[in-house]
């Protein structure tokens, strides 16, 4: 059952994802709204906050699927 609901979700996100990238409007795509949210147009301090926490669970997630564990 959690296939289905992963599938939907997943389907949903690029669906939606989709018709955002197509319509053109500012502001309303994923990317733009992490822009937004952590100020890194115009804030050093924004970026590198983003940056450790990108990374942060870059990490964790490489680890996570490679080694089965957390």
């Amino acid at each position: 059952m959690s296939w289905l609901i992963w599938t939907l979700w997943v389907a949903f996100f690029a669906i939606y994802e989709g018709l955002t990238l197509a319509n053109k409007k500012k502001g309303d795509t994923l990317s733009e709204n992490f822009r937004k949210l952590f100020r890194t147009e115009h804030s050093k301090t924004g970026r590198a906050i983003f940056t450790v926490g990108w990374s942060g669970f870059a990490a964790w997630f490489l680890l996570h699927i490679l080694t089965q564990a957390m």
